[in-house]
């Protein structure tokens, strides 16, 4: 911990934040003291991943304040500001804590839409953004299929291969979320003809090669993707049509003729209601095998949210996905599982699949978010394009985002953080549960039980709790039509679940 927080110390001097700078000041030895005095105060012992964050939110401003106002009026000139949250300084943001421009610091349980791993301003993150390996990476962007640098699978094989999912030893990089699940889309099709063709070495027929000019079959197939109600996977044309979440995210855009599966309607805590999940949940199974047997464009993948986040935080058993990945072998199509919200820890696992007790691994996982890059795992060969340019960009990836990614790796393994989400989700869980018999109308179907902080409830006055959040200093995050989600960083402890609870409770009582 020492040498930790030395680095820290050296790091600190790039930060304009007096939250983030008040450390850069100080010795090694006066840091070191600093932390020992915030331990000994923390609840429950713990020793705190930043010692030197708020002890609590600051609220000195309605939000937004007159300078967050002045910054928005401004902003809103040149750029569409209506999906506003909050205006926000990320310079003096730090840990767990947000800040605006008006001095209001709050708890962060949403953080950037589970997005932000270990903390703003992280120490470590920040020593790599500074490096010269990092300087090169952003000023010499290379065009990854052709011009891939010398270190490339260095940094691959140590950063995002060495968080690869259990079983899948290869990526494909991509820039988002919605890239990297339309990347594995093609993947699946192009797949799917290959076998259909008769092998991974067979040629295209002049026919084929003619009629995907005219977007036509059999050049351009009329295959499809199998999603789920309710579910979630981006706003790309592709991702798009396989995304079932809210209408405003699909209205206006062509889509394709794919099928969409019943995602099972599950009753809270599932594990309480088990026989009647386990029907709904074969009800959903059965007609995901109807849909793949008797769509008239057969699917070429299914694609599955380990937990819908977008279209309300919605939970099923790991029989259900169990009983999916049964399906696609038996019927050969592709196991997709998009783990762009739920990968990297938040689930108490690496990756929310490991919950599952699978017989053989998801054929893909897609990730992004707490990643801060993008792509898909895989491991069978046959998934690999037949010929060059055919899975390809400009691009394909950013080698900067995937050295961000290696240090977030070491980061989480240094600090123990996927086992300190699943203890301290376990703490706020059972925080939670007290509030919900004290406060039934507020918390209602309570869920995320053993899923580390990926929590959720229905509130019937959502929206109002979640204004309410910042005028108590923090900042929550809504799904669907009536859930509240808690998306909290790794580093969130349970120090800071204590804060959270104590502050819903105020919400509740107002």
């Amino acid at each position: 911990m020492a040498t930790f927080l030395r680095t820290a110390s050296r790091s600190r001097p790039f930060l304009s934040s007096p939250i983030a700078r008040s450390a850069s000041r100080l010795s090694p030895i006066a840091v070191r003291k600093q932390h020992a005095a915030a331990a000994a105060v923390s609840d429950n012992g713990e020793q705190p991943f930043f010692p030197d964050e708020p002890t609590g939110p600051i609220v000195k401003t309605a939000i937004p304040g007159p300078k967050s106002q002045k910054a928005i009026e401004r902003l809103s000139k040149v750029f569409d500001t209506r999906s506003l949250n909050m205006m926000t300084d990320y310079q003096k943001s730090y840990g767990n804590y947000i800040a605006d421009p008006d001095g209001n610091v709050l708890l962060d349980v949403y953080a950037q839409i589970a997005s932000i791993p270990v903390g703003y301003n992280n120490p470590t993150l920040l020593l790599a953004a500074t490096s010269p390996e990092m300087a090169s990476a952003i000023i010499n962007r290379p065009a990854l299929g052709n011009f891939p640098q010398h270190d490339w699978a260095d940094i691959l094989e140590t950063g995002i291969l060495a968080a690869a999912p259990k079983g899948l030893d290869q990526v494909f990089t991509g820039t988002t979320g919605s890239d990297a699940n339309e990347l594995a889309y093609k993947a699946a099709f192009m797949w799917k003809r290959q076998q259909e063709r008769g092998g991974y070495h067979v040629d295209f027929t002049e026919h084929e090669i003619n009629s995907s000019m005219v977007n036509q079959s059999p050049g351009a197939p009329e295959l499809s993707i199998l999603s789920f109600s309710s579910g979630f996977h981006g706003r790309l044309f592709g991702s798009l049509s396989t995304t079932r979440s809210k209408p405003i995210h699909k209205l206006d855009i062509p889509a394709f003729d794919w099928p969409r599966a019943p995602f099972p309607s599950c009753k809270y805590p599932l594990d309480e209601y088990a026989a009647e999940n386990a029907a709904e949940e074969q009800r959903c199974l059965d007609e995901t095998e109807r849909l793949i047997k008797e769509w008239h464009n057969p699917p070429a993948a299914v694609v599955v949210e380990p937990i819908q986040s977008e279209g309300g935080d919605n939970h099923a058993s790991p029989n259900f996905f169990r009983g999916l990945r049964e399906l696609t072998k038996k019927h050969n199509i592709l196991f997709i599982v998009d783990e762009v919200q739920t990968g990297l820890g938040a689930t108490g696992k690496l990756w929310a699949h490991e919950h599952w007790g699978l017989s053989s691994p998801p054929d893909m996982v897609t990730f992004s978010k707490k990643a801060q890059a993008a792509g898909y795992y895989y491991s069978n060969t046959e998934l690999r394009p037949n010929k060059p340019y055919r899975q390809f960009n400009t691009w394909m990836g950013d080698p900067a985002r995937a050295l961000l990614f290696r240090a977030i790796i070491k980061e989480v393994e240094r600090l123990n953080l996927v086992e300190n989400t699943a203890a301290t989700g376990d703490y706020l869980y059972d925080g939670l549960r007290s509030l919900a018999q004290k406060y039934p109308n507020e918390i209602k179907n309570l869920r995320g039980k053993g899923q580390g902080t990926f929590i959720a409830w229905d509130s019937p006055r959502r929206d109002e709790v979640l204004k309410k959040g910042k005028t108590v200093g923090i900042n929550i995050g809504g799904s669907g039509e009536a859930a509240v989600r808690l998306r909290p960083m790794l580093i969130f402890q349970k120090h800071h679940a204590n804060i959270l609870l104590e502050k819903l409770e105020a919400i509740f009582k107002s």
